[in-house]
């Protein structure tokens, strides 16, 4: 079995900050230069728990996929699985997808949106903490690793791969000399809408995590806290206290410029009133906000279907209506921005090709991933089995411009693009 999954080359520059004195300092001068240049972002979302790949994209053309699943088992497009469910969205006459993700079935009309099967890590660990971890890092069965690999990447870029040996360059630039945007000049580069900064971006290079624009903000006792903590920074008289604690109020304002209790989503977007629904509305009011986003990353739970998963219908079909309905709600808000924005979908890995005796499926191997984006490029072919590294390794060469994939993905040996066959 195959499908084709087609990525578009492009230039996607992406720099991660977080919130410290060392780079605040210079986070107001690099305001300007941001609000004039809009730039790619990439979205990634994992869905924490692993996700059944095989009832996500389902293989409605292989018999042996019904075999395996009586129970569970989407129906063919066309065929009502009982109770008068809908079958699978056919895609291409051998793969549909679930019909809760009806929302995305236009993205996939247009052009914009590839599936990617039986994608998975070469490691066997069925534990959702080490596969999550093996995941994130892109360093399966290695447990020494101590940074994400899209932070890796960001210390690559960060220091121009091309001359990293030759020092400092007077001002940042990209492969083709092009001046860069400080990467360490503006504090919300990369955002995280979680509580805790995500394995992924773990490292040396900093990035925000935050639950909500709302909760950016300071802590203290008194309603007047954060009005005298800014007037002491204001007026301390050591270099570092005024610069770094001004500066860092001018970031907090910057967020709150975005207004985030009055944002309206557009085009007739209507977000799912979840947390993930809303962190993604907030990302699209990030990116339109023109704070100098390059990255965002959200999480979503409940994909660990052991038991009454259900089919067309019930536990899984209620996690993906919300998944697709909020992916969908941000493809409109954003209109046109989409033409800069790439969106990345993972799961650490899938479920059992057959049903157990619960009634749901149990820790399996490869899953299912989702991008999302520009214009895709048909042309291309890719292997039913796919090591994730490929697919992470493809995004960061072509639309990351980045070369030396080796320093990002350590002790990967395989394609630095996804085969054609």
């Amino acid at each position: 079995m195959q499908r084709r999954v087609f990525l578009k080359s492009g230039a996607l520059a992406l720099v991660t900050m977080g919130l410290s004195p060392s780079f605040l300092r210079r986070s107001v001068f690099a305001q300007n230069l941001v609000r004039t240049r809009r730039g790619k972002v990439l979205i990634c979302l994992f869905q924490r728990g692993a996700a059944d790949g095989l009832n996500v994209v389902v293989p409605f053309g292989e018999k042996t996929y019904y075999d395996l699943r009586p129970n569970l088992a989407i129906a063919q497009p066309g065929r009502p699985s009982g109770a008068s469910a809908p079958g699978a969205l056919d895609l291409d006459g051998f793969f549909g997808l679930h019909p809760s993700l009806a929302p995305m079935k236009p993205l996939w009309d247009r052009g914009l949106l590839a599936p990617i099967h039986a994608v998975g890590s070469p490691s066997a660990t069925r534990s959702h903490f080490d596969a999550q971890d093996y995941m994130e890092t892109a360093t399966p069965d290695r447990k020494d690793s101590h940074d994400g690999w899209l932070n890796r990447y960001l210390a690559v870029r960060g220091t121009c791969e091309s001359c990293a040996t030759h020092g400092d360059h007077a001002a940042p630039h990209g492969p083709n000399g092009s001046e860069l945007v400080d990467a360490k000049g503006n504090p919300f580069r990369a955002v995280s809408m979680t509580a805790q900064t995500p394995r992924i971006l773990s490292g040396p290079a900093p990035s925000v995590a935050m639950s909500s624009i709302d909760d950016f903000t300071i802590r203290a006792s008194g309603s007047d806290a954060e009005a005298r903590l800014e007037a002491l920074y204001t007026t301390g008289s050591a270099d570092l206290i005024h610069g770094a604690g001004s500066e860092m109020f001018e970031a907090m304002k910057m967020l709150r410029a975005a207004n985030p209790k009055q944002y309206a989503a557009q085009n007739g977007a209507d977000y799912p009133r979840t947390q993930f629904g809303q962190r993604l509305a907030q990302i699209a009011q990030l990116i339109k906000a023109d704070v100098g986003l390059e990255i965002a990353f959200a999480d979503i739970g409940g994909w660990d279907t052991h038991v009454n998963q259900g089919s067309a219908n019930g536990q899984l079909a209620n996690r993906l209506d919300e998944f697709s309905k909020s992916i969908a709600a941000l493809v409109t808000d954003l209109g046109d921005r989409m033409d800069d924005v790439v969106i990345l979908t993972m799961s650490e890995f899938g479920r059992t090709a057959r049903q157990n005796g619960t009634g749901g499926t149990d820790h399996g191997h490869a899953g299912t991933m989702f991008v999302i984006g520009e214009q895709l490029n048909e042309g291309r072919d890719l292997a039913l089995t796919t090591d994730f590294r490929s697919v992470f390794a493809e995004i960061t060469s072509k639309h990351l411009g980045a070369t030396d994939l080796t320093r990002i993905f350590p002790g990967f040996n395989g394609p630095n693009a996804i085969g054609v066959l």
